[in-house]
């Protein structure tokens, strides 16, 4: 007896073979919904015209992995948390470790690895080093730029805006050196690369939300082996770790995890 698979299956198979991205790890309905959009736009009924389009087009396979790929980048989103990682989490990090190794993971344009690269030189550490990936090769050139629109620096006070920024444009700023070269951009897709080892901090807020549970289990638990043993995981607000021994986790605040044993 043989299996009939419906156009979406065979789609999410293409897809990684075109474009090397396992669809299987992000929801079916979301997926469906972001892309419903561009397949209008370019008159595709189904999966299968939808398939063949972007087979023949690189610029629409560059524009379906930026629908995929929700990219919103504001810094220090969610202000009173990363006062919280300023204050509390960051100057308990310096006392267990003499290097902060730190990889901002789904890093968009980039303000949440440059929000910690400020935070940093507002402490004065000296010693660190800060890794940001993304999935999507577009924003990664985008944040290396370090040109930010007014509205991503809604968060950002007056001081720090005079201190690091310099206006380039009518609505947007350029982050001043040398906070750029503090931050290494690189490609990285959280659900087949390996990941970077030995981390001290990580930060992935508001990407996995958009993850299967398995995929989500799957970098949870790859998040847990690659800190070290009292390091710390940043979470979005829209999500929580179920059961984080699971993983060598425990909760310490909320959206914020510690490595254990």
């Amino acid at each position: 007896m043989s299996i009939l698979l419906d156009d979406y299956e065979i789609f999410k198979k293409k897809i990684k073979m075109l474009l090397d991205i396992d669809l299987d790890g992000y929801k079916s309905h979301q997926v469906k919904r972001r892309i419903g959009v561009l397949m209008d736009k370019v008159g595709a009924k189904d999966f299968v015209t939808f398939y063949y389009k972007l087979e023949k087009d690189v610029y629409l396979q560059k524009e379906f992995l930026d629908r995929l790929t929700i990219n919103v980048s504001e810094f220090f989103r969610n202000p009173e948390q990363f006062e919280m990682l300023k204050n509390r989490f960051i100057p308990l990090l310096l006392k267990r470790f003499n290097v902060l190794n730190i990889w901002s993971a789904g890093c968009s344009y980039g303000a949440e690895p440059y929000s910690i690269a400020i935070i940093l030189d507002e402490l004065r550490v000296k010693s660190f080093n800060i890794i940001a990936t993304d999935i999507d090769q577009k924003v990664l050139s985008r944040a290396k730029e370090g040109v930010f629109k007014g509205e991503e620096l809604k968060n950002v006070s007056s001081q720090r805006l005079m201190r690091y920024f310099i206006k380039d444009g009518e609505d947007s700023y350029r982050i001043k050196d040398p906070i750029p070269s503090l931050v290494k951009f690189s490609y990285l897709d959280l659900l087949k690369d390996p990941y970077p080892r030995d981390m001290n901090l990580i930060i992935c807020r508001n990407v996995i939300i958009y993850f299967t549970q398995d995929a989500r289990e799957y970098v949870f638990k790859n998040f847990g082996e690659n800190l070290k043993i009292g390091g710390i995981l940043f979470l979005g607000n829209t999500e929580r770790i179920f059961q984080p021994e699971r993983y060598r986790l425990k909760p310490i605040e909320l959206f914020f995890y510690e490595r254990v044993k």
